[in-house]
């Protein structure tokens, strides 16, 4: 008797790569990639193939996004220390024989030019996640003094560079494992009690902090620069405050509803600086106004909502600290861009997720959401397969 095998079809051979992936987290993603690209294609369409490329930087990042996913939290934890080595390594040789460019010192050659920096976004959150992991259960406060120096090296050498923006991001994606980690509250409230007195004397002093001639001793001359323009833009409205007043001019044009697709004039007149990248949320803000902004509020709460789900239902101290470093990398990213816009916050470079442009950032970001779906993805299973009762 003839047995008669069925080909399967595309569908069915694909269908086993994508079982398990978290269809509210997908959505999000693609609303925010979505928007991204409308804005890209208002703010970029003049401005050479801004909007091709970043088409092109978010495919990249999805498909780094699909074969993350594939690869289990385990495997995943195994990269940690490898990948937190050849950082701080690249940032140790970027100190000794990298690239200047506008006076800073972010980048090396090493066959092709890199910023280090951007590693340490993730590698940071994977080592401090597997340092914890091998001491769950066991875990002395000096396993978080160790956990704090691991989180100090790259952050001061970034610093170094000087790069306040990443330097933030990857300070804030360590303490937010350090913190899910199970930190005291009694060693977290006096560093938020001393920064919150250190911002109200900014604010109550800042005309004499920022004074001709004073200067601060803990901070870079750029740096210092930054935070006196933020508390009064109209010290140099034409030079360090320009960026700040022409962002808030363009937000508060919008009104409600915003004028329209491809009808900023801030934007289009070009009083918007770097507005594909640094400030295209003021771009955005003129042409959807409220309405579009709290659309994007909206989508990136729930984007870290469903992240921080994830984290909570994830079966390992790994993939709990991970899906929540992950979620935070997301909150951290969209607020300090919204705010340094809005004039509430210093300007950094930190791109706003899936709408600024940048090709390095879009990687990062599809690497980040690639592990979130693999820690949603191995729940799945597991819940889907238990181990039998007699195991």
């Amino acid at each position: 008797m003839a047995v008669v095998f069925e080909k399967p079809t595309l569908v069915q051979r694909l269908a086993p790569l994508f079982r398990g992936f978290d269809l509210p987290l997908l959505l999000l993603v693609l609303m925010l990639a979505s928007a991204g690209l409308l804005a890209m294609y208002s703010s970029g369409y003049d401005h050479g193939t801004r909007f091709v490329d970043h088409g092109r930087n978010m495919l990249i990042a999805g498909a780094i996004l699909f074969m993350v996913a594939q690869v289990p939290p385990q495997k995943i934890m195994a990269c940690a220390v490898p990948l937190y080595l050849t950082g701080v390594a690249l940032l140790v040789a970027v100190a000794l024989f990298g690239i200047t460019k506008k006076g800073a010192t972010r980048w090396i050659n090493v066959g092709i030019v890199i910023q280090p920096s951007e590693i340490l976004k993730i590698a940071m959150p994977l080592m401090l996640a597997w340092w914890f992991q091998k001491r769950e259960g066991t875990l002395r406060p000096l396993d978080f003094a160790a956990a704090g120096l691991l989180l100090a090296v790259p952050v001061g050498l970034v610093m170094k560079q000087p790069d306040l923006g990443t330097s933030l991001l990857v300070l804030a994606a360590g303490l937010s494992v350090i913190f899910f980690a199970g930190l005291s509250w009694k060693l977290i409230l006096p560093p938020v009690l001393i920064g919150g007195v250190g911002i109200a004397t900014l604010v109550l002093l800042g005309d004499q902090l920022c004074a001709d001639g004073v200067r601060w001793v803990v901070l870079h001359d750029y740096q210092q620069q930054r935070i006196c323009t933020l508390l009064d833009p109209t010290r140099d409205p034409l030079g360090k405050g320009f960026h700040i007043i022409q962002g808030m001019i363009a937000i508060g044009s919008g009104g409600l509803w915003g004028k329209g697709f491809m009808a900023g004039t801030q934007t289009h007149l070009e009083f918007i600086p770097e507005r594909t990248t640094d400030f295209i949320f003021a771009a955005y803000s003129e042409e959807f106004g409220l309405a579009g902004n709290l659309f994007l509020l909206v989508c990136f709460l729930l984007l870290v909502w469903r992240g921080l789900a994830i984290a909570a239902g994830a079966s390992t101290l790994f993939g709990r600290l991970m899906g929540g470093a992950v979620s935070m990398i997301f909150f951290t990213y969209a607020f300090v861009n919204m705010g340094m816009v809005s004039g509430i916050l210093p300007v950094v470079g930190v791109p706003l997720p899936f709408i600024s442009y940048g090709g390095t950032a879009m990687v990062t970001l599809g690497l980040a959401l690639g592990i979130l779906m693999s820690v949603a993805r191995s729940q799945k299973q597991e819940t889907k397969d238990p181990l039998p009762a007699a195991l």
